[in-house]
């Protein structure tokens, strides 16, 4: 009987252990769905969808319309490092100060939902809540 207890308490230490390890991808795809921009509530839009695609160490950044062909708007690499993912973009459609600087987000990983936080080189604060979709 001592065993069986020692066994379930050596795998309940394991399970909880095992559920506060950080990911080491990000790979799948994740939806927007709203945030702070400088402390002020940032909805998603209703307009249109914006997806992210993470590989292993890439992401892809699209715009869903319906009806229309996804827009690429952003490329770029990142390395999750503890409680950090730094994101470097290599690609942007419009005019971006970003590009090949890499950013510091911490993040955080709740079930289905990465939260991104990062004070950005231009002293915005930003917090991202994305939902995995695959």
């Amino acid at each position: 009987m001592k065993i069986f207890i020692r066994l379930c308490f050596a795998v309940f230490i394991l399970m909880i252990g095992a559920s506060f390890q950080k990911a080491n991808t990000l790979k799948g795809t994740w939806q927007f769905c709203g945030g702070f921009f400088n402390g002020k509530r940032n909805a998603a839009p209703k307009e249109y969808t914006l997806q992210r695609k993470y590989t292993a160490i890439n992401y892809e950044a699209n715009m869903l319309e319906k009806g229309q062909k996804p827009y690429k708007y952003e490329t770029g690499n990142y390395k999750l490092l503890a409680d950090t993912c730094l994101e470097t973009q290599t690609f942007s459609a419009q005019p971006s100060k970003l590009k090949g600087i890499s950013v510091h987000y911490a993040y955080i990983m709740r079930h289905d939902t990465l939260v991104l936080r990062a004070k950005l080189p231009n002293g915005f604060v930003e917090e991202d809540y994305w939902k995995r979709v695959k």
